[in-house]
């Protein structure tokens, strides 16, 4: 299969527009590259959230959003259809994050939170400092979550996927991710007292 295909625009031809994930899958699985363009174009804001939210690192994520393109775009033709798409790029991404979360475990780089905005620019600094060390302080919580707890937090919390979903993408039972998703709100929620 040649490399993976270009982004398509951002409004693609009524015809592919309107035809169902599966038949686009089918399709790009024999070689389309529109078919293929289309489904990317479908998911890949979703794929880069989710990328973005588990690696905190806008420009990582875009990295494994890519990568994993290339990796849907390469095994596309042995889907077997067992699962939707999305659910297969899903696990994708998932996998693609957890190994650079495995792999940077030793140094998670905390960026600073960016203050937020206020309407008013006469705003107390008080309280800007206080929501800029509220944010600090859950992205220290979040990064403290093991690579696995972290994702199947995040496809739950952030991404409103099932336990069974879940389960799909990261490969493991629907028993194993309701622990981790106990385990991981138990921290956040302990983290996070003093901000109550």
């Amino acid at each position: 299969m040649p490399e993976c295909p270009p982004l398509p625009p951002a409004t693609p031809g009524p015809a592919l527009a309107a035809l169902p994930d599966q038949i686009l899958t089918a399709r790009a699985g024999d070689g389309d590259q529109e078919s293929f363009a289309e489904l990317m174009r479908r998911h890949t804001p979703r794929m880069l959230a989710l990328a973005t939210r588990m690696l905190d690192d806008r420009q990582a994520a875009e990295d494994e959003v890519q990568e994993a393109c290339l990796a849907a775009w390469r095994a596309l033709p042995a889907f077997r259809a067992d699962a939707a798409f999305g659910t297969w790029l899903y696990r994708i991404v998932t996998n693609r994050c957890l190994n650079a979360l495995r792999a940077r475990r030793t140094e998670v780089p905390l960026h600073s939170a960016r203050e937020p905005a206020g309407t008013n620019p006469a705003e107390l600094p008080e309280r800007a400092a206080e929501a800029h060390a509220s944010v600090r302080d859950l992205q220290r919580a979040l990064a403290s979550l093991t690579p696995e707890q972290r994702a199947c937090w995040v496809l739950r919390e952030l991404h409103g996927l099932s336990y069974d979903e879940i389960a799909e993408v990261t490969g493991t039972g629907e028993t194993a991710v309701r622990g981790r998703i106990f385990r991981a709100r138990r921290q956040l929620t302990e983290a996070m007292a003093p901000w109550r």
